[in-house]
């Protein structure tokens, strides 16, 4: 048996997705380790928000399979095989998949610590002064200490960003996946949203991060993958990838990624 350290935080084989006549990922193959951040780059349209979606189950995969933490996700076992996972089934395995989108997605009449609070009260079961206790804690972790008791609308959006960053660790889940977490944001906010995932990163976060951030994945990734027509074309880490590009069309890729700005931190 795999020790549990060895076990992946995910594992994805043979990812597939189609829509209508578009192939949008085909045949994919990933796993994380636990502790690993990951970022995935390529051009908008190359399949990485739906590779995200399929793995969270937000949109059904095709063909493929998707375990998180050694636990299948969208799918359970039945005597002699497997049968797709009802709604039900499927939320309870999706408590160890954190979801941080382009958009905040905040109730607007809740408070900054209400926002985080909600989810532990009515999917941990955990009571109400204990959750606001664990949401402020995680507040605290992404630089909103002085904001709990503000609503979405009093909050830039950097910082409503941070709020959905931090109801994502709140709920404690074996992997985060970011999609472009800063796309929505005026760019002098963008820093500090990305300023709050590098110390989560280096705490230990278990992530996927699709961004178009260079700067960002040289510094913060373990490893980087560059996706293309919905498949992985090249992986590897920040200096190999970035440094020294195998694939033609990663080099291509990058290459509008090589002025002096583009080598800065964000």
């Amino acid at each position: 048996m795999t020790p549990d350290n060895q076990v992946p935080a995910l594992r994805v084989v043979g990812l597939s997705k189609t829509f209508g006549t578009k192939t949008v990922l085909r045949d994919v193959d990933l796993e994380v380790r636990k502790g690993e951040t990951v970022v995935v780059i390529g051009a908008s349209g190359s399949g990485k928000t739906t590779l995200l979606r399929c793995v969270s189950h937000l949109e059904i995969p095709d063909t493929g399979l998707v375990d998180v933490d050694g636990r299948s996700v969208g799918r359970v076992a039945i005597p002699g095989g497997w049968k797709d996972a009802s709604e039900r089934q499927l939320a309870i395995q999706r408590r160890g998949i954190g979801f941080v989108f382009q958009r905040f997605n905040l109730f607007p009449h809740l408070t900054a610590l209400d926002n985080v609070a909600i989810g532990l009260r009515r999917v941990r079961g955990i009571a109400k002064k204990a959750a606001r206790e664990r949401a402020a804690e995680h507040l605290r972790k992404v630089f909103l200490t002085d904001h709990l008791d503000k609503r979405p609308a009093e909050l830039s959006g950097g910082q409503q960003q941070r709020v959905a960053i931090a109801r994502a660790i709140a709920m404690e889940p074996t992997i985060i996946l970011f999609d472009e977490p800063t796309s929505a944001l005026d760019p002098e906010l963008v820093r500090e949203v990305l300023d709050a995932i590098r110390v989560l990163a280096a705490g230990g976060m278990t992530s996927v991060i699709v961004t178009h951030e260079m700067s960002f994945a040289r510094q913060v990734a373990n490893r980087v993958i560059y996706m293309d027509e919905g498949a992985i074309v090249e992986q590897g880490t920040p200096v190999d990838l970035f440094g020294s590009p195998r694939e033609p069309r990663t080099r291509r890729f990058l290459e509008h990624f090589t002025t002096p700005d583009a080598k800065a931190a964000p």
